[in-house]
């Protein structure tokens, strides 16, 4: 965590669509999620995927922040809003790697996870049929 502000009290001034910045923002955002303090983190991990969308950063990079901030609001106990936010990531994440790509597959186990936490046991077990096979080639 303060390693984090340390980061970005240094970058701060950088130009917002400056990478320096963009990466002290993120540091901050994953430090302060590791230190527990998640209202913070999530604050921090907003203002950052706003700021991306402004600058229009690939869509790649922008899936990862979305990622752990569906993962921040899980822990702040939302899961309705974090499986929202991971069934968006899955369903990109199918259109621009692939359904038998390894980070496809670890966003469609995270999104049956959350779906687990509600209890939809249904849409969870029609996701993990449709992706469990595919896992053969990492695990043999």
């Amino acid at each position: 965590c303060a390693l984090g502000w340390a980061c970005w009290k240094t970058y701060v001034g950088q130009p917002e669509g400056g990478w320096l910045r963009r990466l002290a923002m993120s540091v901050l955002g994953n430090g302060l999620f590791e230190a527990g303090h998640f209202e913070d983190a999530l604050a921090v991990q907003e203002a950052d995927l706003a700021m991306m969308r402004r600058l229009d950063v690939p869509e790649k990079t922008m899936l990862v922040t979305q990622g752990n901030l569906a993962r921040t609001y899980v822990m702040l106990g939302q899961v309705e809003h974090a499986v929202r936010i991971e069934r968006d990531i899955y369903s990109a994440e199918l259109k621009l790697y692939g359904a038998e790509n390894r980070q496809t597959l670890v966003s469609a186990n995270n999104y049956a996870s959350s779906l687990f936490k509600l209890e939809r046991f249904d849409e969870a077990k029609s996701l993990l049929r449709r992706t469990v096979p595919l896992l053969r080639p990492f695990f043999g």
